[in-house]
This record gives structure tokens, C-alpha cells and sequence, in this order.
């Protein structure tokens, strides 16, 4: 592939991203927020550790104040920021992003009208995500779940991009698994159910996937979480669909949907991964809850719909943030008090 490539947002995925492009050869330039972690990878290349091997990769890496001097235009941009920081990544990298270039959502949450609001529904694709990493030292990415243990979801939102996302399928089939779907606003949202699931309520209590279904009654509380989720999504008119490399078989006609989901990430991404918001917690960093949990309620709200576990979710992670709590076990039982209140 000759086409030249961005990744907006270069953290934990769009780092290890980044990372497994470049070293297949392919042109591709890294634009990060973060200046020690830019200046790292500048010095010393990007470093990925997986659980089965370490690999270094020299890389292209430009700080936010970098980008008004590329003077280039991308046939494709990755945009891997935090859900909340997509419009602005998005508003940034839009003069770069040729006439026929394509912009593929790759984040958390429902953000695919902003980014077609902003660079145009011929110019968007969508893509869901099923990878685990970590960063905390500049330049050195922790990806938990190895090339055959990740996997991305592509597909358009329009007519106008319809033929074209097999292009974005041969790049991302560098990084991991690949399928295509011709629903993914419903796939985005069954992610969304996910997450509603595996982040803000593990992240309360400041453990991992593995250690906090070992905590009774914690799997009811987050399949409960979930089943919110997926209600609100039907309500919503979003179908069931199958992510993680699941087969339409998998999620059809049963009732164990969200354990199959659960059981699968659990799988992939093995004991010891932390998710994003228990990363953000321990950063001491704003995280995307409000955009997910507290999404769900904000539509269940809407249409008349009881939210309880994802409010307390929501209302707890808030608190979090304010500096009023800390991740801890107590926090199950504070949730269980609001959702009884």
C-alpha cells in the first residue's frame, strides 16, 4: 500500500497501531498530545512489548503544534483519540485529509455523527475495537492482547464509502484480525454495551477483568450493566450484532449474549490488562464514562427507561474524578445503596 497514513492520537492502541504499520513498511505519521511521549518516540523509536515478544519500531511522530508544518495531505487518518477529544482532533487534522481520503473513527462511544458532521459522510468510516493496552512511560506501549487476540471491526455509514472499505481492512490487517460489517453504528453500540460492563465498573473498584469477577455478586452487577445497555440500544433501533471476531451464529437466538461478550474479551486480553479507565483513575485523568454508562442513562432518560446500575456507575466514576473517592471494593456496595435509593 503507497497511500500515506496518520494516526491521530499515538497513546496505548494508537500507539501499538502506529507501531505494527510502520514495521510493515507502510507511510505513516504519528500526531500525540502528549510532548514526553512524542519526544521519546523521536529519541528512541516506539517501544511495544506484547505478552509473547518486544518489538522497537522508528517512527514519524509530530506534537499537536507539529501538524501546520506537515505541509502533506493523507489518504487515510486514524483517528484513536478519547472519545471526548474527537471533534477537536478531528477539526485538527481535517485540512490535511485529502478531498478523497477517508477518516476511520477508531474509538470508544458513539461518535461517528460528529466525525461525519465534521470531514463529511464520503469522507467517514467506522471501526470498532477490540485491543488492550497500556501506557505509562513515554515511548514504551504494554499491548496485553497479542496480533491474534485483536481485532478490528470495519464498515461505512454511507453509500458513498461503501466500495471502499477494503482499504482500510489490507492496513489494519497489519495490527490484527479484521472483519467487515454492514451495520456498524449497531456494532459501535454493541461495543458500547461491552464497556458498560468492563470499564467504568472495574475501574471503581480499581481491579482488573480477572480480579473482579472473583468478587460475589460483581459478574451479576456488570451483566446487569450490560443489559441496561443493550436495551437502551434496541430502543434505540441498534441490532445485535457480533464483535470480537464472534460469528453471527454466536449471537444469534441466545440468552447468554453478554456472557459470550464477556467471556470472549476476558479471554483475549488475559489477567493482568488494565483497562483505560482504571488507567485514566490511576493517571489521575478525566476518562470516557460519561460517554458511555453515562450515555446509556442520558437515552434511557429519553425514552423512559430505568438505568440504575450505569447511573451509579456514572455517579461513582464522577466522584472519582473529584478527588471524593478512591478505587476500592466499598464501592460495590455504595453502588448497590444508590441503585436501592
Amino acid at each position: 500500500m503507497s497511500k500515506k497514513i496518520a494516526v491521530v492520537g499515538t497513546g496505548a492502541n494508537g500507539g501499538g497501531t502506529a507501531a505494527a504499520l510502520t514495521h510493515a513498511g507502510l507511510d505513516v505519521v504519528l500526531i500525540d498530545q502528549w510532548p514526553a511521549h512524542v519526544e521519546a518516540m523521536r529519541a528512541n523509536g516506539l517501544q511495544i512489548n506484547f505478552p509473547d515478544e518486544q518489538m522497537t519500531v522508528p517512527v514519524e511522530a509530530y506534537h499537536l503544534c507539529d501538524v501546520c508544518t506537515l505541509n502533506q495531505m493523507f489518504d487515510i487518518v486514524l483517528v484513536m483519540v478519547k472519545a471526548y477529544d474527537t471533534r477537536w482532533a478531528c477539526e485538527l487534522i481535517k485540512p490535511y485529509l485529502k478531498e478523497d481520503g477517508l477518516l476511520v473513527g477508531v474509538q470508544n462511544a458513539m461518535m461517528l455523527g460528529d466525525i461525519e458532521e465534521i470531514v463529511g459522510p464520503e469522507r467517514t468510516l467506522g471501526c470498532v475495537m477490540e485491543m488492550s493496552s497500556e501506557i505509562f512511560t513515554p515511548g514504551i506501549v504494554q499491548r496485553n492482547t497479542t496480533r491474534d487476540h485483536t481485532w478490528f471491526g470495519v464498515g461505512a455509514v454511507n453509500e458513498a464509502t461503501a466500495g471502499r472499505v477494503d482499504d482500510v481492512v489490507e492496513l489494519l490487517q497489519h495490527v490484527g484480525n479484521v472483519s467487515t460489517t454492514d451495520e456498524i453504528i449497531s456494532a459501535k453500540w454493541m461495543k458500547l454495551v461491552v464497556n458498560t460492563m468492563c470499564l467504568g465498573p472495574l475501574a471503581m473498584l480499581g481491579l482488573t477483568l480477572y480480579e473482579a469477577m472473583k468478587v460475589p455478586g460483581m459478574r451479576e452487577f456488570t451483566l446487569r450493566a450490560g443489559t441496561e445497555a443493550l436495551a437502551v440500544g434496541q430502543t434505540l433501533g441498534h441490532t445485535i450484532q457480533p464483535i470480537f471476531g464472534l460469528t453471527p451464529e454466536d449471537v444469534k437466538d441466545t440468552n447468554r449474549l453478554l456472557e459470550k461478550m464477556l467471556d470472549k474479551l476476558a479471554a483475549d486480553i488475559g489477567p493482568a490488562a488494565r483497562d483505560c479507565v482504571l488507567q485514566d483513575h490511576l493517571k489521575g485523568r478525566y476518562s470516557e464514562v460519561d460517554l458511555i454508562n453515562g450515555l446509556v442513562v442520558k437515552e434511557g432518560e429519553k425514552h423512559g427507561q430505568a438505568t440504575p446500575v450505569n447511573a451509579a456507575v456514572t455517579e461513582i466514576t464522577r466522584r472519582i474524578q473529584a478527588g471524593e473517592l478512591e478505587p476500592d471494593l466499598s464501592n460495590l456496595d455504595l453502588a448497590r445503596e444508590m441503585m436501592n435509593a
